[in-house]
């Protein structure tokens, strides 16, 4: 584990305390800033049985940051010292937009979960646009993924991805279209097959000029199987790189929190079993042919390994931080590469989709 992971993870230990009696989203951003003044990196956790061919991208490791904790790009140049094998920014909305009113953000410590309904709070993309510009000047170690979302009150949302589209995919390495939030209304309408197909047409008519980046669609773990056959269907047809499984949920399983019944979407331990499902699900709707992410209550590597064995190449973790430190990114790649060799493989690429 690199010094910054280690150094970090025995700061969280002394100030968890603290930081769990201040509100959630203020301590958020107290986060943000501690981590913003941190030096670029200019390495990443890797190894040749981590390192993972992906999307025709190169990641050091597979093990990434999910969107929502860097909503702005203000700290995807610190991320890797904490063991990244990738960054995904967002979600960025064309315009700047406040959110949901507060509170918006809830830890169910009892549950080690998180219930948000924050409705794609952010500066808006032509902000962000000036720091990835700045990040890319100057060199990042691993692939950034930009995370794009429409504004609330936009008129006509389609039109707002291929926005997104145009204004950011010059600085992504892959770009990833969300339409899985519960916390912006209508948003997961976008998921239908139709709207879907639309959608993507308006987002590949964006893509710079002879250089397109990889599309990455991300969805919502509330699905039934006529929807995954469906949005697998769209993949395949319209080529997606990626499938990024899944969001956040707006079911609630039973959960000891008193924040249980807030409104929003559910992250962390009690998304683990839905979230594997749906892997599993999407792995298996597709043959194997829809290259999938797994996110969503991942806060182990013998979880991640379970979620690669189910079909991901990739995973994504931002909850279970929360709970865990952040050099949870690094304990899990490491102890991924165990599992790797402990199981036969000589990649851990080579262990996606085998089954468990």
């Amino acid at each position: 584990m690199s010094i910054f992971a280690s150094a970090a993870d025995a700061a969280y230990a002394l100030v968890r305390p603290v930081v769990h009696a201040t509100d959630g989203e203020a301590a958020h951003n107290l986060t943000l800033g501690a981590l913003e003044p941190l030096p670029r990196a200019r390495r990443a956790l890797t190894s040749p049985i981590l390192a993972t061919e992906f999307a025709g991208l190169n990641f050091p490791n597979p093990v990434g940051l999910a969107p929502g904790f860097d909503k702005d790009a203000r700290v995807a140049h610190a991320m890797p010292h904490f063991g990244f094998g990738f960054v995904e920014v967002g979600t960025l909305t064309p315009l700047p937009q406040d959110g949901n009113p507060r509170p918006r953000l809830f830890r169910l410590v009892e549950d080690q979960a998180v219930i948000n309904r924050m409705g794609f709070n952010n500066g808006g993309q032509e902000a962000a646009a000036t720091r990835i510009a700045c990040l890319r000047r100057y060199g990042l170690p691993v692939p950034l993924g930009i995370n794009i979302g429409a504004n609330k009150d936009s008129a006509d949302r389609i039109a707002d991805y291929a926005k997104g589209t145009a204004a950011m995919a010059p600085l992504a390495d892959y770009l990833t279209v969300n339409i899985s939030s519960p916390n912006t209304p209508g948003l997961r309408a976008l998921q239908d097959k139709g709207a879907l197909e639309a959608l993507l047409d308006g987002v590949a008519a964006a893509q710079p000029v002879g250089a397109a980046k990889p599309v990455f669609l991300k969805v919502a773990p509330d699905l039934e199987p006529a929807d995954i056959d469906d949005i697998v269907a769209v993949a395949l047809d319209k080529r997606l790189a990626a499938v990024i499984v899944s969001n956040t949920t707006i079911t609630r399983p039973a959960l000891a929190s008193r924040h249980a019944a807030e409104a929003g979407g559910l992250s962390g331990a009690p998304l683990a079993d839905l979230a594997l499902q749906r892997v599993r699900d999407f792995h298996l709707a597709s043959g194997g042919k829809v290259p999938l992410v797994a996110a969503g209550g991942i806060a182990s590597a013998e979880q991640a390994w379970e979620r690669i064995r189910a079909g991901a190449s990739l995973v994504q973790i931002y909850s279970a931080m929360v709970y865990s430190g952040p050099g949870l990114a690094a304990r899990i790649a490491q102890g991924l590469e165990k599992l790797t060799v402990r199981d036969g493989f000589a990649r851990v690429s080579d262990a996606v989709g085998v089954g468990e």
